[in-house]
């Protein structure tokens, strides 16, 4: 079982490598579950609107109006995009919203990975994952997609997660043996911006102990990685997506930044 977080600028993929590399996954007998991003797409809703966002510590201030944007793309234009993309390639894929189904239910996220207080708006941090709806796509073949948005504990209100939580979260749950993070860098950097600092691999221990030191954006993938592993994933790979050869590298076990519990 490999669950893979998918999204910004990996999302292009002109070239169909990760349906290829996915495709390859499946042949060889592995499940995989795709949770998608759709930042870029976002923004570019948004400021059709005329909406500005305020980002606070790696997270997209999100009020009602923003969050009806969020839901709207992520699960009515990206996700089908994506299980478009992998049907023309032979895959058997389901665009699905973690809402709707639900798999992930959240509460509202009220401090930022450092444990600032913030007021984040419908902001939401995973609170339980039920599987059974993506363990039956599994059990048929089925690739599902996953749109992170979510519901909140109360079943009505919806709660935009990011998605490498949300990855994570889903990770853990079905026991996976790899998590595989797409972003646009190599990997995680002991001392960004020298890229010749990039970790290969990392134990969870040291990086929960140098966690603080990342920048914002890079912030919410190291947590997401130590959440996957303290509730049960086997690893997780953070690779560079924009890289067409490194999904395919990273299911076989190689590139990036490897973090192990």
């Amino acid at each position: 079982m490999i669950v893979v977080k998918f999204g910004g600028h990996a999302m292009k993929d002109e070239n169909g490598n990760f349906a290829k590399a996915i495709s390859a996954a499946q042949k060889a007998g592995e499940k995989v579950v795709v949770v998608h991003g759709g930042g870029p797409q976002i923004d570019a809703a948004l400021n059709a609107k005329g909406i500005v966002s305020q980002w606070i510590g790696g997270f997209r201030v999100t009020t009602q109006e923003i969050f009806d944007v969020v839901e709207d793309v992520l699960v009515n234009q990206v996700g089908n995009e994506v299980a478009t993309r992998l049907g023309r390639a032979g895959i058997k894929a389901q665009a699905v919203s973690a809402r709707t189904l639900p798999t992930v239910i959240a509460k509202r996220r009220t401090r930022l990975i450092d444990g600032t207080p913030a007021d984040l708006g419908f902001v939401g941090d995973v609170h339980s994952v039920n599987p059974a709806a993506l363990i039956d796509l599994l059990n048929h073949g089925i690739v599902p997609v996953v749109a992170p948005v979510s519901s909140d504990v109360d079943m009505k209100t919806g709660l935009n997660v990011n998605a490498d939580f949300a990855a994570a979260a889903i990770a853990a749950t079905l026991e996976a043996s790899s998590l595989i993070v797409m972003t646009d860098v190599a990997g995680i950097y002991r001392n960004w911006p020298d890229k010749d600092s990039l970790i290969e691999s990392i134990s969870a221990r040291e990086l929960e102990s140098i966690k603080g030191g990342f920048a914002e954006g890079m912030a919410p993938k190291v947590q997401a990685s130590l959440d996957a592993l303290s509730f049960g994933a086997k690893a997780v790979r953070i690779i560079d997506g924009t890289d067409p050869d490194s999904f395919a590298s990273a299911l076989a076990g190689t590139g990036g930044t490897l973090v192990v519990a």
